[in-house]
């Protein structure tokens, strides 16, 4: 399922490239591939009222273009996170929009945490590690190495 995802959002980036850069791009991306820089993660997730109720999450796709995390309903319900908002509206890489219930957890990868809303993901989901949870911890992206640092001090102003 999530290759599927991934050619279609590797057809939305070729295709909004090609807009801003022209033809050339189609030679550029046979020598780098778009989703060359896909990786995963393992996290901890904890119930944000009781912080005793822990549980391993394996394998999260980091995806900075989702806003939101994405864990599977089965392993926020064992958790007791409760829905806080429900039908919440989702646009997909496709175009598609669907909606999801949304809840409050804490995120934790190695020695990086934060609280965030997330997403009560259903069959065929994905497990998605968001935007605004690396924001939260601090962490960015790297592609090339394929793996997450700290993007530095916050800003203030």
């Amino acid at each position: 399922m999530w290759q599927a995802w991934l050619k279609c959002y590797d057809y939305l980036c070729e295709k909004r490239c090609r807009s801003l850069f022209g033809l050339r791009f189609k030679m550029n991306l046979q020598k780098f591939p778009l989703s060359m820089g896909t990786f995963h993660v393992n996290c901890r997730l904890e119930n944000h009222v009781d912080r005793h109720k822990v549980i391993e999450v394996p394998r999260l796709l980091v995806d900075t273009g989702s806003v939101y995390t994405w864990i599977p309903t089965s392993i926020l319900e064992k958790l007791g996170v409760v829905r806080e908002k429900k039908d919440l509206a989702f646009q997909m890489a496709n175009g598609q929009t669907i909606t999801r219930s949304v809840g409050f957890a804490i995120i934790r990868l190695r020695e990086h945490f934060t609280i965030d809303e997330v997403v009560f993901a259903e069959p065929g989901d994905l497990t998605l590690l968001g935007a605004r949870t690396l924001e939260g911890m601090s962490l960015a992206v790297d592609s090339r190495r394929k793996k997450l640092v700290a993007s530095g001090p916050l800003l203030a102003a």
